[in-house]
């Protein structure tokens, strides 16, 4: 279930560079309409 809960807002996630944990969650981020800041 993807919708829009995020739209407007700025989500800055360390360490989704790589795979992992970080990656999926700046992943999901995005789908829910966030501007996604990442970080080594």
């Amino acid at each position: 279930m993807t919708g829009q809960l995020l739209e407007g807002k700025v989500a800055l996630v360390t360490a989704a560079a790589g795979i992992g944990m970080g990656r999926a969650i700046a992943k999901r981020y995005g789908e829910e309409g966030a501007t996604i800041v990442v970080t080594e």
